[in-house]
């Protein structure tokens, strides 16, 4: 198993690279790069697919944008109103789609199988972020997943109450703000009750479970630098760099 801080540090090496250019050459060098990675790393291929196929269809949508609303140059195919297809904002919107997908892919993907528990555990050890934070932003995310249950709750409730049978938007808003009334005690509660056990002790606090950082993290994060160099070599030597959309 990976540290998840090295995955972490690897997808922003590999974001950071590709946010310098919009071009689709240094894009899809990444995309290949990152295929080869994930293949490296063991990712399981049916749950990369799978969230693979959400990254693509958002990266899509962003480039349909792009296509009807880009910058206007060479030939234009269709123009309507303010949208206008051309050459130009055919070439931004291919290059939008394989910049999102590099981007986003290595941040999906490489944390397929990490638990929060893991990263908090990476956070907190090899990167010395602040304990309080680190176990508070854990414990919330944790608390995330029961809004869904609390939000059924209230509504059987509201319902029983005889307060849910009409008016529908002005029910969701009310039982939207009653959500965020019972999250936010729930969180003050909690943050007393860790904060008496001592989640937040300083400077010096204790692991229950140890966060190894050795050599397979140090090669993953060599190869978030090798993808990330070769993306801008290949770009600059084709000459499609282009510094931050320069040109």
């Amino acid at each position: 198993m990976i540290n998840p801080v090295a995955r972490l540090l690897t997808a922003l090496i590999i974001a950071a690279a590709l946010v310098l250019s919009v071009d689709w050459v240094s894009a899809l060098t990444a995309l290949v790069g990152e295929i080869v990675l994930f293949a490296a790393v063991g990712v399981r291929l049916r749950a990369a697919l799978t969230r693979g196929a959400v990254v693509a269809v958002a990266a899509a949508l962003t480039a349909v944008t792009i296509l009807l609303y880009g910058q206007t140059s060479g030939t234009v195919y269709w123009h309507f109103f303010l949208v206008t297809i051309s050459d130009g904002s055919i070439a931004l919107a291919v290059a939008t789609f394989l910049r999102v997908l590099a981007i986003a892919l290595p941040s999906v993907i490489l944390f397929i199988d990490v638990e929060s528990t893991e990263l908090a555990d990476g956070l907190g050890q090899v990167l010395r972020l602040p304990a309080r934070f680190v176990l508070g932003a854990l414990a919330g995310l944790r608390m995330v997943g029961l809004l869904g249950q609390d939000w059924r709750y209230l509504g059987y409730a509201r319902r029983a109450r005889g307060v849910a049978d009409h008016a529908r938007i002005r029910r969701i808003a009310g039982q939207a703000f009653a959500l965020l009334v019972f999250a936010v005690r729930r969180g003050s509660k909690l943050a007393t009750a860790m904060e008496a056990r001592g989640f937040g002790a300083y400077p010096h606090r204790t692991w229950a479970r140890p966060s190894p950082f050795g050599a397979r993290e140090f090669a993953l994060i060599a190869a978030g630098f090798v993808i990330a160099a070769a993306a801008i070599a290949v770009s600059v030597a084709s000459g499609t760099w282009n510094f931050i959309g320069t040109r």
